[in-house]
């Protein structure tokens, strides 16, 4: 749980924090969020920000897809950062920016099981079951169809649903994040897209004593999947920058997992394009050929 407890302390001396003083008993004490729903889970009163797109009209069931804000974040504010609403109007999905719970003066994601040496005992697995079931009790969802992705804490947040609550995610992408040593039973393939600059001074692309490398956290996918282990590459810099894509296909169930390396990219949600297509655009097309059961 080394890194469990370590990604509190480091992300919060540099990535943005709360204004207010704040208690860990009260669950909105460290973030600010506008047109947000509440659902109680654990004993708190969590919250996110629902976007149903205009294109949705109930008589068929569509994707939900969970995006995930960083350490410190508000969901509502993340939302136009990492904004895919455009997105999910083309292609009707069901939107859905969670809040993560306050800790030490931080918004946060636990993303590895509550348990002894973990600092937070936020049950954030569940609190994203409970979403599920909510919206899915008032709404026509795929429930084949789920997919999560998120920034940095959020990355690894995703990472902790493909690990812990499998059966009921499709596809995962993380950008900017890296993947914690807590490793869990993982019930079927799971497709994988990881974004990631080289110079993140956050969570180093080549990894550190506390942080897995994006290379380590690829290699453990492509070999949980099966896939091949030479990737088919490709490159582009229409955008401003020098974007490198792996793939590793031919996976159980037909999954990949792939890979866009930003050459002197930041801790950021990427804006940057690769072939026209930024962050938000990747991601989504990336998790959406998938369902539970693989390729679609």
């Amino acid at each position: 749980m080394k890194k469990t407890l370590l990604f509190l302390f480091v992300l919060s001396t540099i990535l943005s924090s709360c204004k207010k003083d704040e208690s860990n008993n009260d669950p909105g004490a460290c973030y600010s969020n506008t047109n947000a729903l509440t659902i109680v889970h654990d004993g708190l009163d969590r919250e996110y920000v629902l976007y149903i797109p205009g294109s949705y009209d109930g008589l068929t069931a569509v994707p939900l897809m969970f995006n995930f804000h960083g350490f410190g974040g508000s969901a509502s504010e993340y939302m136009l950062e990492a904004d895919m609403r455009s997105i999910a109007e083309t292609d009707t999905f069901i939107l859905v920016y969670p809040q993560g719970s306050c800790l030490d003066g931080s918004s946060h994601w636990n993303a590895c099981p509550p348990g002894n040496g973990n600092k937070s005992n936020a049950d954030d697995f569940g609190f994203l079951e409970a979403i599920i079931n909510e919206i899915s009790s008032q709404h026509n969802v795929d429930l084949e169809r789920v997919y999560a992705t998120g920034y940095s804490n959020g990355g690894m947040m995703a990472y902790g649903l493909a690990n812990y609550k499998s059966e009921l995610i499709a596809a995962v992408g993380s950008v900017s994040g890296s993947m914690l040593d807590c490793i869990g039973p993982t019930s079927h393939p799971m497709p994988i897209v990881h974004l990631h600059g080289t110079s993140d001074g956050i969570l180093p692309y080549n990894g550190s004593s506390d942080w897995t490398s994006a290379q380590s956290t690829l290699d453990h996918w492509i070999s949980f999947n099966n896939t091949i282990t030479s990737p088919i590459f490709s490159s582009d810099n229409g955008g401003g920058m020098t974007v490198e894509h792996y793939v590793y296909d031919q996976g159980d169930s037909l999954v990949s997992v792939e890979h866009y390396k930003y050459i002197g990219g930041d801790h950021i949600w990427f804006n940057s394009t690769y072939q026209g297509k930024n962050a938000s655009q990747l991601v989504w097309e990336f998790v959406a050929r998938h369902d539970i059961n693989g390729l679609r």
